[in-house]
């Protein structure tokens, strides 16, 4: 099929099937950082369990337009688009009408392609944003491959954990297929490895691992598992608004260094 690409603005994909592996707060933080250094950026909550929502301070009763809205064209990216704390950060808020979204739209022949036809619309019409930021639900169902549909590159959270380049090589021959059915401009724009604690041998394993299969695919930074990240989302902050110094939220501002150097990279190439 061909594909429409999306102008004037990058679309990140925040995905991997496993559970756990801090996703979502990579959203969270990543999307506050890139708006703290002055990128328009909006995060698109494609996650039933609206967890990127409550995390940014979204409150269930205020989310009267949702992602779920975009999916069945009901309302544009523009008007489900909604402000947060943080300045220039908007996020389209998640509900669990997702749950039901794949049944209603499974008959449609652009069902793969609801968000990135929404996407492109903005881009053409009223592009507000300089990054769109889609966190994806902990599986590869039909929200994953919408997004991955939409995207112009896929960022992997990966823990550091025994099983982690297992999970990784299921995930990377999604993107693949992706690429060979739906978005052949699909890359993969990195892989962060989360959840690192240096007092475990095997964690050190794990990134020596994981940058001896990937290489350069693998960002430099390092996300440690830290107290404050793991508060953060009970008061609705994100961890770079709730501590910015805590070595968390340090980590996730030099991830959104190398997203951007990354980014000029491949605008150069």
């Amino acid at each position: 099929m061909d594909t429409l690409p999306v102008s004037r603005m990058r679309v990140i994909t925040i995905a991997n099937q496993k559970g756990g592996v801090g996703k979502t707060t990579t959203a969270i933080n990543l999307a506050t950082a890139l708006a703290a250094i002055g990128k328009r950026t909006l995060l698109i909550d494609l996650d039933p369990q609206g967890n990127a929502s409550t995390g940014l301070g979204v409150e269930r009763d205020d989310r009267a337009v949702s992602s779920y809205d975009v999916l069945v064209e009901s309302a544009s990216i523009t008007e489900a688009a909604m402000p947060t704390a943080v300045p220039d950060l908007s996020i389209i808020p998640s509900t669990l009408d997702l749950l039901g979204v794949e049944m209603e739209i499974s008959g449609s022949a652009s069902r793969a392609y609801r968000l990135r036809d929404a996407l492109h619309f903005h881009a053409e019409a009223t592009p507000l944003f300089d990054f769109v930021l889609v966190d994806c639900p902990p599986s590869l169902n039909l929200l994953t491959v919408n997004a991955m549909a939409a995207a112009d590159a896929i960022l992997v959270p990966l823990q550091c954990e025994f099983f982690a380049l297992e999970g990784l090589s299921q995930l990377l021959e999604t993107v693949e297929q992706v690429r060979d059915t739906l978005n052949p401009a699909l890359s993969l724009h990195g892989i962060v490895l989360t959840m690192y604690d240096g007092r475990n041998n095997l964690a050190s394993q794990v990134v020596r691992d994981v940058r001896s299969f990937m290489g350069d695919h693998v960002y430099e930074t390092i996300i440690p598992r830290n107290v404050r990240i793991s508060e953060a989302p009970s008061f609705g902050k994100p961890a770079i608004l709730y501590d910015v110094k805590c070595s968390g939220s340090q980590a996730y501002i030099r991830l959104a260094s190398e997203v951007i150097q990354r980014e000029r990279q491949l605008a150069a190439a």
